[in-house]
């Protein structure tokens, strides 16, 4: 059972599901199945009753997280859990893809190939393309309320600059934490470096890549004497897939235990002590599986008719649930919100650039 996270937006579910499908060939005869945590169908009960359907009763179940935060720590095993006390179906939890080689090298794959492309178009006009040292990654991770989740990204960052030998590396976010992508750039580009290579370590389109593309584009606008190279999602990269079948092997292992020496919910981390022994549970369950009507067109949307990750505003209980997770005092006042306030949602370089 492949556990995803959702969207709004139509192509980063074909995307999901087309990971999927993959899947199923690579580990076929062994049925796999899959489903969401909120704003797409099927919902992750779907994928796990499909299942049981055909006669399963032992599943293993691999959150398709990059690393593991809130949904991977918390909501995913509510919802495996719950299921698991109605049906008496077995349910074994994998561990996310992490840091790890594979993922490594299939970003490293995504940044050497926007590089090829970017050199191609400077010899194209005749200009030596920008070397190494004179070029800084900048790597987008998701951003969550969790920080052993944002470090990981930083350790991400740094293996690949390491690798390359580019001259600085720089971690920004797309959501949540600090420092969000534009205020983030608009900080890289003092640093005085030719070329930015801006990678989005996400495994699929949806809103927050196509967001990371827009505000990437305002600050290479007002500075057009930096080279704005930007590096592709992973995707269905092979590497990511065998990293996928690695987690279904260390399930059959037994060896599926997350780090939880700096997890947030066990030991006492710097400035998030309150979130210590927090229960486990769920909070999507007023977007599982939500699809609404598109107003201008009256017709079921999750973004389709709009371009790449723009989506269609949703009203009502969705309206509420903003995945920029600010964390601030208006989440605390929504019904069944059950996160506490994100230490940092004040940062002058995150989540509240995103207001208004």
């Amino acid at each position: 059972m492949v556990c995803g996270h959702g969207s709004r937006n139509r192509l980063a579910v074909a995307e999901f599901a087309a990971l999927a499908e993959q899947l199923r060939a690579r580990l076929a005869p062994v049925p796999v199945d899959y489903g969401y945590l909120e704003f797409a169908r099927p919902i992750l009960r779907d994928g796990l009753e499909r299942l049981r359907q055909q006669g399963v009763r032992h599943v293993l179940a691999v959150p398709a997280m990059l690393f593991a935060a809130g949904h991977a720590k918390n909501d995913i095993p509510s919802v495996l859990n719950t299921y698991a006390a109605e049906t008496g179906l077995v349910i074994d939890y994998g561990r996310e893809l992490g840091v790890d080689l594979k993922m490594i090298q299939a970003a490293g794959a995504r940044i050497r190939e926007a590089i090829a492309t970017a050199d191609a178009a400077a010899r194209a006009r005749g200009e030596e393309p920008v070397g190494p040292h004179d070029t800084c990654l900048v790597v987008v991770g998701r951003g969550s309320s969790d920080p052993d989740a944002n470090s990981n990204v930083a350790k991400v960052t740094r293996m690949l600059v390491e690798g390359f030998g580019f001259g600085w590396g720089e971690t920004v976010y797309s959501g949540v934490t600090f420092p969000l992508v534009e205020p983030g750039l608009r900080q890289v580009v003092k640093l005085g470096h030719r070329r930015l290579v801006v990678f989005p370590y996400f495994l699929f389109s949806g809103v927050l890549v196509s967001r990371i593309l827009q505000h990437s584009q305002r600050v290479a606008d007002d500075h057009p004497d930096v080279e704005m190279v930007s590096a592709s999602y992973l995707g269905d990269h092979p590497l990511v897939l065998a990293t996928f079948a690695e987690r279904v092997d260390e399930v059959l292992r037994g060896d599926t235990a997350m780090n939880c020496s700096l997890c947030k919910y066990r030991a006492q981390v710097l400035g998030f002590e309150r979130e210590v022994g927090a229960p486990q549970h769920s909070h999507h369950h007023h977007v599982e599986g939500l699809v609404e009507s598109c107003t201008l067109c009256e017709r079921e949307c999750t973004g389709a008719c709009q371009p790449d990750g723009v989506p269609i505003p949703l009203g009502g209980a969705a309206a509420a649930h903003s995945h920029d997770h600010a964390h601030g005092s208006a989440q605390e006042a929504e019904p069944g919100h059950h996160h506490p306030p994100y230490p940092h949602a004040d940062h002058p370089l995150g989540p509240r650039t995103l207001r208004g």
